[in-house]
């Protein structure tokens, strides 16, 4: 599982079946000191409640989906919820 701030939304005029009803974004990844990381990917939001800027809680591949209940969804990654706090420790430079 990773951070992610969300840049964007995305409107399908067609979708595979099992998106129908399902929120699409575009999430940036970030690492623990909030700067991006690697390529912006689309994903679904499980809960239907994130929106622009919005730090996530992500998770990839077949577990991107089990929130939905769901056997297969055609998804790479999911929102698994909204972060509203994050703390950080640092412990004398060695890295936890």
């Amino acid at each position: 599982m990773f951070l992610g701030k969300v840049i964007g939304t995305v409107v399908c005029s067609e979708k595979d079946e099992s998106l129908t009803g399902l929120k699409l974004l575009i999430v940036q990844p970030m690492k623990d000191e909030f700067t991006p990381t690697g390529k912006s990917m689309v994903v679904i939001d499980t809960h239907g409640a994130a929106g622009y800027d919005d730090l996530v809680y992500l998770a990839k591949s077949r577990d991107a989906s089990l929130p939905l209940g769901l056997e297969l969804v055609a998804t790479d990654a999911g929102i698994m919820g909204i972060v509203e706090n994050y703390n950080v420790i640092q412990h004398g430079g060695a890295q936890l």
